[in-house]
């Protein structure tokens, strides 16, 4: 999973599906969930259907805010520039796996 600059995220949002984890380093449940993700987005069901990404709100505050994160760990989904979908919280990887498939379905 990529860490995300500012440029790269504004590169990133662009394209065609991409999920972008709005994290901090001090949030506990952004650590457990870290993990979860770097799995996930190895995947072979997500293989070249979506890009994974992170974002820390403590280097990027600005974009948090634009994106109205106030809440983390904030899983949003972008397609084509625009946000389609969220995830707020913890899940374990199997409940999180599922909120994923079921989010790229809707896009």
């Amino acid at each position: 999973m990529k860490l995300m600059n500012n440029k790269e995220f504004n590169d990133a949002i662009k394209k065609g599906p991409v999920l972008v984890d709005f994290y901090a380093d001090w949030c506990g449940p952004c650590r457990m969930l870290g993990p979860v993700l770097d799995e996930l987005s190895k995947d072979p069901d997500f293989k070249d259907k979506l890009e994974f990404g992170k974002l820390s709100t403590e280097e990027y505050p600005e974009l948090a805010e634009e994106h109205a994160v106030s809440g983390i760990p904030c899983l949003i989904f972008f397609k084509d520039g625009k946000e389609v979908n969220r995830i707020v919280g913890f899940a374990p990887k199997a409940v999180m796996k599922a909120k994923i498939s079921s989010a790229l379905e809707a896009i």
